[in-house]
């Protein structure tokens, strides 16, 4: 009976949690946030503002999603492709679509553009969005490894920018 009772009370805070932590997004998270974008790269630190605009479209399954780079736009659109799985696409309105993957709170997108590899990461809370960006190029990869089914190549691309910030609404 010991064990029973544990075991409910253990399911009752799982559920308690994951009731806390559920969300709909992109809904319960639209806004225009503002902060600044730190930008690093090769030992230089740039300091600019920056914006992020999530809003409701007169389409369904699309919202506005727009970056601001310091006061100049750029205007895509957030396309719901599965909301229950977290897949959605980021359209840049020029015929690129990258797709993007919503879990825990968290939009994560990685892609290759003129041999170069970014991620991206857009961690959402109540009022505030952590946005990040990873760059390098995909030719700085690095080979360690034997290549052996026991020890296999692992390629590893160092980071070589790195842009950040924290948005408020």
């Amino acid at each position: 009976m010991k064990y029973l009772l544990s075991f409910f009370i253990a399911i009752l805070t799982v559920f308690t949690i994951s009731a806390q932590n559920s969300t709909n997004f992109p809904d319960d998270y639209l806004g225009i946030y503002k902060g600044d974008l730190v930008i690093n790269s090769t030992g230089k630190t740039q300091k600019i503002p920056m914006e992020f605009h999530l809003l409701k479209t007169k389409d369904e399954g699309k919202y506005q999603y727009k970056l601001v780079y310091n006061g100049q736009p750029r205007n895509y659109t957030l396309v719901v492709k599965d909301k229950e799985k977290g897949l959605f696409e980021v359209d840049e309105n020029n015929g690129i679509v990258l797709p993007i993957k919503f879990v825990s709170n968290t939009l994560y997108s990685f892609f290759e553009v003129q041999e170069n590899l970014l991620t991206t990461r857009l961690a959402f809370d109540n009022e505030t969005v952590d946005f990040e960006i990873l760059f390098t190029k995909s030719k700085n990869k690095t080979t360690t490894g034997k290549g052996t089914k026991e020890i296999p190549f692992v390629y590893g691309y160092p980071v070589t920018v790195t842009q950040r910030a924290l948005l408020k609404k």
